[in-house]
């Protein structure tokens, strides 16, 4: 018998796990202030990995949990941008255990959210550029205030 909703295979979040995962070693690994061409090149390749577990996440899943997901995500960023607002380090000096950690999980935090809400969302933006249904064109008549299609009786 047919499912009433296809479910779409592959639709756990491990691959969202695992961009974010990536997006937060690598925001740390630039964030560090280390100068150096290795740590440079491994954080650009964690990101590309990132992005393409973005690509596949948004392939398993349908536009409207791609939606939901890249809303959630946004909210989530702004959330941890609010901490930048206050200052890493004051918060770091308040949380209980060493600040530093502290400091280092918020940076971690704010890269991964960014970096997977902008992702998801242009992925979103590609789905619906390459929608078969086009949204509903305005109807350039009501808006010229051109009454001429309308009878006269």
């Amino acid at each position: 018998m047919h499912d009433v909703i296809p479910t779409i295979r592959g639709s756990d979040g491990s691959l969202l796990a695992a961009s974010l995962a990536c997006f937060a070693v690598a925001g740390v690994a630039t964030a560090a202030g280390i100068d150096g061409l290795g740590l440079s090149l491994g954080a650009t390749g964690l990101a590309v990995v990132g992005v393409y577990c973005v690509a596949r996440y948004a392939q398993s899943v349908s536009r409207r949990t791609l939606a939901v997901t890249a809303l959630a995500l946004w909210l989530s960023f702004l959330g941890v941008a609010g901490a930048h607002a206050v200052g890493l380090e004051s918060i770091g000096s308040v949380a209980p255990g060493p600040a530093e950690a502290t400091t280092v999980a918020l940076t971690a935090v704010t890269w991964a959210t960014l970096l997977a809400a902008a992702a998801s969302t242009i992925f979103l933006g590609f789905r619906e550029y390459g929608s078969p249904a086009p949204a509903a064109e305005p109807d350039d008549q009501v808006f010229d205030g051109d009454a001429s299609d309308y009878s006269t009786r």
